[in-house]
């Protein structure tokens, strides 16, 4: 009987699940779709109970046809979202038509703008772990809100958990927290092993203080930690035996960075030259190093919050995939490219490669084709480095043509724009001690090698895939791998289970085009906020 690990990644639309060897061969995966409300402008919200029931529909299908086996452990990563539980564990509504059973504030829910500004007001010493700006997408602004929107939900509420500590609790009953969520995104300081009192009475929050941060957590475990084991009651959900190892869980995007990260690579570069990019409907770029180095508008150091006894700084942008969806589906070509893409077998990138690969004969490199076309990616304000939510998306260069062959240009443009914006965290983090030139990529938009091109052109940077392309369940399966035993230590089964794959390299050819354009698309920041300041300052011209 051949023993496995089980990784379960809980994204932003699907919930996954996939059967490792204790090498990192994928024996099988599943995805199940998960649902979401928009109730309002901003409000983004997800049901516990809906995410439970995918997981174990994800669970049973991915086991079929692999024969006996022997779930040395599970793992559990999902989306930096808050779940709301009372003290019998039943959902808490968080939105504002008190629907029972949507209990979860997504990450991307905008909601807490006001009370993540006001935050950011004051002279908090934490602030300095989260690059200098707490972020609306963090928990202590979305807190903040529910107890001046919901006051009785947060009356009511006595569990608040990041969503993948939800899960290793539903697993096992324990209401234990893992570190990666605690220091990532509530404002835990790791590296001294407790809650800011001061900070959570300044900002409004002082209650959670008075109860001794009973309902955040006060056990807090570092990834892949024993938190319990698989209770008989959630085994039955599952499909599984009970009592099997669960380990502390990683946010979704940090289990992609264990995914990449440690894979060998010729020369063996330092962890100082590599940058864990993990994308998705948004993105997320992770470094490690051995002192804390703080990165203005780049999330963290975080201490232990993916590697231990390592300092994780944290970029991202917070629409990518979406963004480049978002792109797509609104142009008025779309349609009828959607159709014929479908008819061909295709799916729509598949085709809009195509089409620009038809476009460029005659040219000496694709990424010209948008000579005339510039894109500001941040529809849904800018993470890092700039760290302001308020920016909105632009886009120059636009005529009264609206073909497949602009939607295409469109395309490309929108995909460069997202390599520009990694371009610029990238040079943030050098600029504080870096020296990043080695980007290992993994997440859906790196199967799409056109984004895998213009992220190699632009940066300038070397692209790894991993050996493994589903890296970020790999990154789940080992936090089981490591709490069941199978290996030692996390460094351990990256060792043993990770990967390096295809290498990408930047053309140096195109290097001078991208330049200018990445001139440009620093420069329609500098012109957004000069919109702003002129609008401010006289609104009603």
């Amino acid at each position: 009987m051949q023993d496995i690990v089980i990784g379960i990644d809980v994204g932003t639309g699907s919930a996954r699940a996939g059967a490792f060897t204790l090498d990192g061969r994928l024996l099988g995966q599943a995805a199940q779709p998960i649902r979401a409300w928009r109730p309002a402008p901003d409000h983004v919200q997800q049901s516990s109970e809906d995410i439970w029931a995918a997981i174990a529909s994800a669970i049973r299908a991915a086991l079929l046809g692999i024969g006996q086996v022997t779930v040395r452990g599970l793992g559990f990563d999902a989306t930096c979202s808050l779940v709301v539980l009372d003290r019998d564990f039943r959902p808490v509504t968080v939105s504002p038509d008190g629907a029972a059973e949507q209990d979860i504030i997504v990450w991307m829910d905008h909601r807490a703008a006001d009370q993540a500004a006001r935050i950011n007001a004051g002279d908090h010493a934490v602030l300095r772990h989260v690059g200098g700006r707490v972020s609306l997408e963090m928990q202590t602004p979305k807190l903040l809100w529910l107890r001046e929107h919901l006051p009785d939900s947060f009356g009511r509420a006595a569990h608040f958990f990041d969503l993948p500590d939800y899960l290793t609790w539903r697993a096992t009953g324990s209401t234990a927290r893992s570190l990666c969520s605690t220091v990532c995104k509530w404002t835990f300081l790791g590296h001294e092993n407790r809650w800011d009192e001061g900070f959570f009475r300044s900002i409004g929050l002082g209650v959670l203080a008075d109860e001794g941060f009973a309902r955040l957590g006060t056990t807090i475990l570092p990834p892949g930690a024993p938190v319990g084991r698989l209770r008989p009651e959630a085994a039955a959900e599952l499909g599984l035996p009970a009592g099997i190892p669960v380990g502390a869980s990683a946010i979704d995007a940090h289990a992609g960075g264990l995914g990449v990260i440690g894979a060998a690579l010729p020369g063996e570069p330092a962890l100082n030259r590599r940058l864990a990019l993990v994308g998705g409907t948004s993105s997320c770029h992770m470094a490690v190093s051995p002192e804390p180095r703080f990165v203005p508008g780049v999330w963290g150091p975080y201490h232990s919050a993916m590697l231990p006894g390592l300092w994780l700084n944290e970029g991202g942008q917070s629409a990518t995939g979406a963004l480049i969806d978002h792109v797509i589906t609104t142009h008025a070509a779309y349609p009828a490219e959607r159709a014929a893409a479908e008819a061909a077998g295709q799916t729509i990138y598949q085709a809009l490669n195509a089409r620009l690969a038809r476009l460029a004969q005659g040219l000496d490199h694709p990424a010209r084709l948008t000579a005339g076309l510039h894109v500001m990616p941040d529809f849904h304000g800018n993470r890092s480095p700039r760290a302001d939510a308020s920016l909105t998306g632009m886009i120059a260069g636009l005529t009264l043509s609206a073909t497949a062959d602009d939607l295409a240009r469109l395309y490309l443009a929108t995909l460069q724009a997202v390599a520009y914006g990694t371009r610029h965290i990238i040079e943030t983090m050098n600029g504080q001690g870096y020296a990043i030139d080695i980007v290992l990529a993994c997440g859906g938009g790196t199967k799409n090698p056109v984004f895998l091109r213009e992220h190699a052109d632009a940066t300038g940077c070397t692209l790894v895939l991993p050996r493994e392309p589903e890296a970020i369940l790999l990154g789940a399966a080992m936090l089981g791998a490591v709490a069941g035993g199978a290996h030692a230590t996390l460094d351990a089964a990256m060792n043993a289970m990770s990967g390096a794959g295809e290498t990408i390299r930047p053309d140096q050819g195109i290097r001078q085009y991208h330049d200018s354009k990445y001139a440009i698309f620093k420069e329609m920041y500098e012109d957004q906020i000069k919109y702003k300041k002129i609008m401010t300052e006289r609104p009603g011209e």
